[in-house]
């Protein structure tokens, strides 16, 4: 008879539930005062929330930390392009803090309750698995809970625009990508509408945006085709023309890099109750 491993397993954090943001760009975010806690993650887009007297504007890859007991509520429209994870948790109570000791260390998270991730993949692989255990009624929901927090306490120190040279026109190409995405488009193009060199403008967008202006292009592509898919608009050849691919194979492609699924799984992937819109 084969033998087993056996071990108790405790976590002191507890999962409520958690999901998908897809903006269709009507309504704004309730007013309300939970009892949890809840973590929000930008993929793009922005949100504007205030929580008592403190407004924040998440911008892609960036988190927030609501607390319990504290009135949050949306200050603007939902952005029509916006995504973002969310995620209620509260602490298990009676949890022993253990100071670390020189022979016995123990990890201590600080999270940050707005800030800017350092790792977009690995955050977003996070999430995604996140709700695939959700999905399948899995009980390691606690487990991704405290690596998306540890992700979280590793962000930047400060959470601030870049400055520099040619800043305004790399928000200049980032706002012609969000608007026209869908038309024939590239580094060339856009430099060309800008009135700029092209290596230049890849140089400061780059810097600026830590992408490069195809990685921020396919982004926003993809971002479309999601919301696309999830429509049911369309076959995958319609998709990938709607959102300016004209290869459907390179679309695949794209759309699996970033996503880590192709388009036909992802309606499979992500059910309908773990995504909301309003």
């Amino acid at each position: 008879m084969s033998e087993s491993l056996a071990f108790p397993v405790s976590y002191p954090v507890k999962v409520q539930n958690g999901g998908l943001f897809i903006s269709r760009g009507i309504g704004t975010h309730p007013t309300r005062r939970l009892s949890s806690h809840e973590l929000i993650y930008v993929v793009c887009g922005t949100l504007s929330l205030q929580e008592e007297n403190t407004r924040f504007d998440l911008h892609e890859g960036e988190s927030l930390l609501l607390f319990p007991g504290r009135e949050h509520k949306g200050i603007t429209t939902f952005d029509s392009d916006l995504k973002f994870y969310w995620l209620h948790f509260d602490f298990v109570k009676d949890i022993a803090i253990i100071k670390p000791q020189p022979n016995n260390p123990s990890l201590q998270l600080d999270i940050p309750q707005h800030c800017k991730v350092k790792d977009r993949e690995t955050i977003l692989t996070l999430f995604r698995l996140f709700l695939y255990e959700q999905e399948r009624g899995g009980n390691s929901l606690e487990l991704f809970l405290i690596l998306l927090l540890q992700e979280v306490s590793r962000a930047w120190p400060e959470n601030v625009e870049p400055d520099g040279p040619g800043v305004a026109l790399a928000y200049k190409a980032r706002q012609l990508i969000t608007t026209q995405f869908h038309l024939p488009l590239g580094a060339t193009e856009l430099a060309q509408r800008l009135h700029c060199n092209a290596d230049y403008l890849g140089r400061v967008f780059r810097l600026t945006f830590q992408m490069t202006l195809t990685d921020a292009l396919h982004k926003q592509r993809v971002t479309a085709a999601e919301k696309l898919l999830l429509a049911n608009t369309g076959n995958v050849a319609d998709v990938a023309r709607l959102t300016g691919f004209n290869d459907v194979a390179y679309f695949r492609r794209v759309f699996r890099k970033l996503l880590g699924i192709t388009p036909a799984a992802y309606k499979k992937l992500y059910c309908r109750e773990h995504i909301n819109s309003q």
